[in-house]
C-alpha cells in the first residue's frame, strides 16, 4: 500500500499545480519540477525514485491525507480531476498507439529538459503540446476551472496540460502497482496510514 500511496501522492501533487496555474497563473516551481521530472524516469529502481524521494512528495502526501480524511478536508475539485485522470489513464493504456507515441515524444523533449530544466516555459510548452496531440483526443476531457484571465493565456494552458501529463504518469504508475477505483473506497484507511508513514507521522 506504500507504493500505491506514493503514486496517488504524485497524482495529487500534479493536480495541485494544475489548480494553482489555473487560479493564480503560476505553479510552485520545486513541486512542479518533481512532477515533470517523473515523466522522464523510464527505468526507475523503485516507486519512490520515480519522484526523486518521499521528501519531494510531501505536498502530494498532504493532499492525499486531506482527500482521505473526511468531507471537511476534501477538495471536491481535486477529487473530480483525479477520478477523471484515472479514467483517462484507462483510455490511454488501452490504446495501442498512444503509449509508444508519447514515449517517443518525451524522448524528443528530454534534451531540452537537460539543457533548460524541467519547468522552463519551452519545456512546458512542448509537454503541453504532447498532451494536446496524443492524450487529450483519447477522452474524457479534463475540465479545469479557474481564473478566466489565466486560462485565456496560451502559455498557462500549455503549462496546465504539462502538469496533467505528469498526473497521467502517476495514474499509469498507480494502475501498474495494482491500484483500482475500489482501493479508494475499500482501502481508504490503509492508504491514509501509508501516507502518514511516508510523512513520518506514524
Amino acid at each position: 500500500m506504500i507504493e500505491r500511496a506514493i503514486a496517488l501522492a504524485g497524482l495529487l501533487q500534479a493536480i495541485e499545480q494544475v489548480q494553482l496555474m489555473a487560479n493564480q497563473g503560476q505553479a510552485q516551481t520545486d513541486r512542479l519540477a518533481t512532477c515533470i521530472n517523473s515523466l522522464f524516469i523510464f527505468d526507475a529502481e523503485n516507486t519512490e525514485s520515480v519522484f526523486g524521494n518521499r521528501h519531494q512528495l510531501k505536498p502530494g502526501l498532504k493532499q492525499l491525507l486531506g482527500q482521505l480524511q473526511g468531507e471537511s478536508a476534501r477538495d471536491g475539485a481535486m477529487t473530480r480531476i483525479a477520478l477523471n485522470m484515472l479514467h483517462l489513464e484507462r483510455q490511454y493504456s488501452r490504446n495501442r498507439q498512444a503509449p509508444g507515441q508519447l514515449q517517443n515524444a518525451l524522448a524528443a523533449v528530454q534534451p531540452k529538459v537537460t539543457e533548460l530544466g524541467p519547468t522552463h516555459p519551452v519545456v512546458l510548452a512542448e509537454l503541453g503540446r504532447c498532451y494536446a496531440e496524443i492524450v487529450s483526443p483519447l477522452g474524457p476531457k479534463i475540465m479545469v476551472q479557474g481564473n478566466p484571465v489565466y486560462l485565456a493565456q496560451s502559455q498557462v494552458v500549455a503549462e496546465v496540460r504539462a502538469a496533467l501529463l505528469a498526473g497521467l504518469r502517476a495514474a499509469v504508475l498507480w494502475r501498474q502497482l495494482g491500484g483500482s477505483y475500489w482501493d479508494l473506497f475499500l482501502w481508504r484507511g490503509k492508504l491514509a496510514d501509508a501516507a502518514r508513514e511516508l510523512q513520518g507521522l506514524n
